[in-house]
């Protein structure tokens, strides 16, 4: 089956046709390191991890771009409430976001661009705009993009210039900003310098001491690293306007390509409602991860198909840890009967493979790409990344394994446990992988779990040996009742959650 990705800006799925043959580029928006990150930061960086890992299994060589948003006007506010310098408080929240990836398992991008360290080439955009007629400065030290001079102004988006009154997000909108607007429809591309903020956060330009708008820097930067025109843009589906809508004007405006295809993950909601400070629900991932294990999070955020809503919640975080559970405890089981880490006697693929960069040879996820996932799995991803038909092919699977395991089938069932790593590792889920603690991996409850289940299943044994059928059913009736099925084979009795 032919990759088939979602567009956001043409609202259909088509076949995935890159660039440059046998490779991907593509850029995701990343933070705006202003405070601590929330659940909602995390939900885009784990649907697009796992596109990644996709592209990377799929054979495609991937440069993957993820930028940090170190200056701006959330920024300088935030750091003056907290009297800390702006680039302390930038620097701080993005240590915090740098552990949040990594302890929910993302990939390290290709590259991780900062904003300030490319005011170079956001000027010389900014100039070329001008140069193009599609920007003007106002005399006074800002530089506008006037949103009439490109004809395609709302074609991401879908929306018409006559329906909007501005072009800036609100927290971009101040007197001065909008004072030397032609029409105030139009986006700063350059900022004056105010008398207000530090002389750190002002950079020289032809238009005087200033800083960058909000939307310049992804311009600039995916040009500088994917190039004039590159496969993929993505992000959260609340960057589409005026943030998205914007960065393509200025591509557009300066003559690059820019994006040939707009990838965009949907909300998490909390109790139905979107996720957002203002309800007073925004979750810090530190605090969540102070309470639940990180594997949980990322298996509650990073199973739902990227473009449809999550309903993040105890419940919900209660349901993964259901599925964690069977899967993990299959994992663990199975290695348990084949003696050990089925990896141990694997060798990663050789040769000049396309996932090398982002894993070391040694990883059980170097081990895992010469593994091969299950058509179903392969399938399910290749159709716009549908993490749910992909995870039904990895329970499929294990009932397989299972079935093997009650039978003695060694071979099977070690086909099966390596083809379950395989398909989890690709969603960053790999219960025995080295993320999540290694061979000896077991789950939360794994071993309290079997300790009880096997003294039950003894004493069931011993009914069945005197043939007091009675009390044998009667053990078996109520480990069924508590959600936990026994298979009686040659080698004696299994168990493994319905």
């Amino acid at each position: 089956m032919t990759l088939k990705l979602h567009d956001s800006k043409t609202r259909k799925t088509t076949p995935f046709e890159p660039v440059t043959p046998g490779q991907v580029c593509i850029y995701v928006c990343g933070a705006t390191v202003q405070g601590s990150p929330h659940i909602g930061h995390m939900r885009s960086a784990l649907a697009f991890d796992v596109a990644v890992r996709w592209f990377l299994r799929s054979g495609y060589k991937v440069t993957y771009v993820r930028n940090v948003t170190d200056i701006d006007d959330k920024i300088l506010a935030k750091s003056i409430e907290e009297g800390q310098p702006w680039w302390a408080h930038a620097y701080k929240y993005e240590q915090e976001f740098a552990k949040a990836y990594r302890d929910l398992g993302t990939l390290t991008p290709t590259y991780e661009p900062h904003a300030t360290a490319h005011i170079p080439d956001q000027i010389a955009m900014v100039q070329r705009l001008i140069d193009a007629g599609h920007a003007y400065s106002d005399g006074q030290g800002s530089v506008y993009f006037d949103v009439h001079s490109l004809k395609d102004y709302g074609s991401l988006t879908h929306q018409r210039l006559e329906d909007l009154a501005t072009t800036e997000d609100e927290s971009q909108i101040d007197q001065d900003v909008e004072a030397g607007k032609r029409d105030p429809r139009d986006f700063a591309l350059w900022k004056a310098a105010k008398d207000s903020e530090p002389d750190t956060a002002k950079w020289d330009s032809p238009w005087g001491k200033g800083r960058p708008g909000w939307h310049l820097e992804c311009s600039a930067m995916s040009r500088r690293y994917l190039g004039d025109e590159f496969d993929i843009h993505a992000g959260g589906i609340d960057l589409r306007f005026p943030h998205h809508e914007n960065e393509q004007a200025q591509s557009h405006g300066a003559g690059y390509g820019f994006a040939r295809r707009w990838m965009h993950n949907a909300w998490v909601t909390i109790k139905g409602e979107k996720m957002s400070k203002s309800l007073g629900n925004s979750l810090i991932v530190q605090n969540i991860l102070d309470q639940y294990p990180a594997v949980l999070v990322r298996f509650t955020l990073g199973t739902v198909h990227y473009r449809s809503t999550v309903e993040y919640s105890e419940d919900s975080l209660k349901a993964a840890d259901a599925v964690w559970q069977k899967l993990a405890g299959f994992v663990t089981r199975a290695q348990k009967a084949l003696g050990g880490d089925v990896l141990q006697d694997v060798q990663a693929p050789s040769g000049d493979q396309v996932w090398r960069h982002w894993y070391g040879a040694d990883s059980s996820s170097a081990k895992l790409q010469g593994v091969p996932v299950t058509d179903a799995f392969a399938q399910a991803l290749d159709d716009d990344l549908n993490v749910a038909g992909a995870l039904a092919a990895v329970h499929e699977k294990v009932r397989e394994g299972n079935a093997a395991l009650q039978s003695g089938d060694k071979d099977a069932l070690r086909e099966a446990v390596l083809s379950v790593r395989a398909m989890l590792d690709t969603l960053g889920l790999d219960p025995a992988g080295d993320q999540w603690g290694g061979s000896q991996v077991v789950d939360s409850h794994e071993g309290a779990l079997d300790t009880l289940v096997g003294e039950l299943i003894k004493q069931r044994g011993a009914a069945r040996a005197e043939k007091d059928w009675a009390t044998a059913d009667a053990i078996r009736d109520q480990l069924t009742a508590a959600g936990i099925v026994v298979e009686d084979g040659a080698d004696g009795a299994h168990w493994h959650l319905s």
